[in-house]
């Protein structure tokens, strides 16, 4: 019985699931914000491509 209670007070696997989900969230703005700005660069590539 004090073996379960302690695996209920164990909050060691939820800090680590919290930080896995930080981690996911901002590797998710990151590629979304690559994303953008790549098409922003090959906008930009393409028009001055065409311009000269």
């Amino acid at each position: 019985m004090q073996f379960i209670r302690k695996m209920l007070k164990n909050e060691k696997g939820a800090t680590a699931i919290e930080y896995g989900l930080i981690a996911a969230l901002i590797a998710v703005a990151a590629i979304t914000a690559m994303t953008t700005l790549g098409s922003n660069l090959t906008n930009t590539f393409t028009n001055v491509s065409n311009e000269l």
